[in-house]
């Protein structure tokens, strides 16, 4: 029989291991663990598709929404085609029939071009529109820069009158676009008038039913009119890229391209450049948008900030409503800073020493100038005050209207006198009785014998020299004699030639006194 085991005794089979227990329980810590990350992980799969899958679904809703717009404006402008080209054609018609009956009437017309009121200067642009004298017509505005205000509301008016407005325009400013042909010695600016000629283009060929989105223009024009733009940008590189080139030029160019619809979308990043370069010019954000620059606006307000442009990029930001993105009253304190610490360093420059306070005036008049101006544009006044702005610059021109006051010369300078008589010694100005009269020399006088006279060693004094009022005349040769009832009396405000009673001096008796006057009023 086999013995009894102890009860105190656990076999090797029975007796559980600790080890092996931590094993089991860290074991199924990892599965737990490793089933909740999973679980994570598929939540967060399905979370995700059900976002492209929303995302994806509104793409297609707004694609189809596009679609179905384009797919409606395409059937528009097919059935408006017609329509449209009955109107064109029917105004050429028109236009034809007016430029013969011009012709024929041959209305005498003012060779000068002078018109007294809006309606002559519109009758005189008309003319040279119904009879296609591009030249003439260029000429006439280009003339009339005083009154470019009126131009701008009549050169549309004249422009529509053109039987083929786009060949017009394009003829009439190819003087100096897209490469100026004429002498530059001495040649005007007259980039001004050219981008008012395409300005007054858009409404002429803006399609009458479906607006903007059609231009009336042929295709051999626009064709014509790319040629003309890539002309322009070879010019450029010839004349040293874009940081040398006018800005006028380039705001030419870019209104060329928006007014015949020639946008290129690979040449965007070339349109941007030349916008940055020219942010200054006043319409420059409406062309920005109108190249299709719109979304690089963000971008391109931010580099305006970085160099200093900040009145430009609170213009830029109105354009496109970026005001919160971009608050205006901050971007204007930065400009005013700007502008102080650039006078500042004028006045630090050794070479501006002559002018700089007059530099630093004008240029701080200018930049109070131009935010007084876009705080009341854009109707800032409650965020910005700007009376502290009116006051400094009120100030500003208070001194510099008194800098500009004339100079009293004293009436002891020595000064030629008007009647062009001769100038006075250099030492007549430290005497007593020295005089110098604005009216001619008088005659020589003789003292009556009833004053005192001089010792009998002094000679009589010598006659004074000719007055300037004889020209080339010889002067009198014989001295007046005295008289008492002939005697000239003396100018008022003059002495006579010879001094008057002068004291007894220490040796004026003697044998100097003589040369020593005589010396004096040679």
């Amino acid at each position: 029989m086999g013995s009894i085991p102890d009860p105190g005794e656990l076999t090797e089979f029975e007796q559980p291991s600790f080890d092996e227990f931590q094993r089991q329980t860290s074991l199924m810590t990892s599965c737990t663990l490793l089933w909740k990350e999973l679980s994570d992980h598929i939540n967060s799969l399905e979370q995700n598709l059900m976002k492209q899958s929303e995302t994806l679904k509104r793409k297609i809703e707004t694609l189809d929404t596009e679609t179905k717009a384009s797919l409606d404006s395409l059937k528009k402008r097919e059935l408006s085609i017609e329509d449209s080209v009955k109107i064109a054609l029917s105004k050429v018609e028109f236009s034809t029939k007016a430029a013969m009956r011009t012709l024929t009437n041959d209305v005498e017309e003012n060779p000068d071009g002078e018109v007294d009121n809006g309606d002559g200067l519109l009758q005189h642009l008309k003319s040279s529109c119904l009879k296609m004298k591009a030249k003439e017509f260029w000429n006439f505005v280009t003339g009339k820069k005083k009154e470019i205000d009126l131009l701008r509301e009549k050169v549309p008016a004249a422009l529509s009158e053109c039987i083929d407005p786009a060949r017009f325009v394009m003829e009439a400013i190819s003087e100096v676009f897209p490469v100026d042909k004429r002498d530059n010695d001495g040649g005007s600016d007259l980039a001004w008038a050219c981008v008012l000629i395409l300005e007054s283009l858009i409404p002429v060929v803006v399609d009458p039913v479906i607006g903007k989105s059609r231009m009336l223009v042929t295709p051999s024009m626009k064709e014509q009119a790319k040629e003309i733009a890539e002309t322009w940008k070879k010019s450029l590189e010839e004349r040293g890229g874009i940081e040398n080139v006018k800005t006028p030029d380039v705001h030419t160019f870019l209104q060329h391209l928006v007014t015949f619809g020639i946008v290129k979308k690979e040449d965007l990043e070339f349109y941007r450049k030349l916008v940055v370069a020219s942010a200054w010019r006043k319409q420059m954000p409406k062309l920005a948008v109108s190249l299709g620059l719109g979304d690089q606006m963000p971008d391109m307000i931010e580099e305006l900030i970085s160099k200093g442009q900040q009145l430009d990029a609170v213009h830029f930001t109105y354009e496109v409503d970026l005001v919160d993105k971009f608050p205006p009253v901050p971007l204007l304190k930065a400009y005013l800073r700007d502008a102080k610490k650039a006078a500042s360093s004028i006045l630090d420059d050794p070479n501006n020493t002559g002018r700089a306070a007059q530099l630093v005036a004008r240029k701080e008049q200018s930049a109070l100038r131009a935010i007084i101006k876009c705080i009341e544009e854009y109707k800032l006044e409650a965020e910005f005050p700007p009376e502290n702005l009116k006051k400094r610059l009120e100030q500003l021109e208070k001194t510099k209207t008194e800098k500009r006051k004339p100079i009293i010369v004293p009436a002891n300078k020595r000064t030629r006198a008007s009647n062009g008589g001769p100038m006075p010694p250099a030492k007549a100005g430290r005497l007593t009785n020295a005089y110098v009269s604005s009216f001619p020399a008088p005659p020589p006088f003789v003292r009556s014998p009833s004053h005192t006279q001089y010792p009998a060693a002094v000679p009589g004094y010598p006659p004074p020299p000719p007055p300037a009022m004889y020209g080339n005349r010889s002067p009198p040769t014989n001295p007046y004699t005295y008289s008492p009832e002939a005697a000239p009396l003396p100018l008022p405000g003059s002495y006579p030639g010879a001094p008057m009673n002068y004291p007894a001096y220490g040796g004026y008796g003697n044998g100097l006194a003589p040369a020593y006057q005589q010396a004096y009023y040679r």
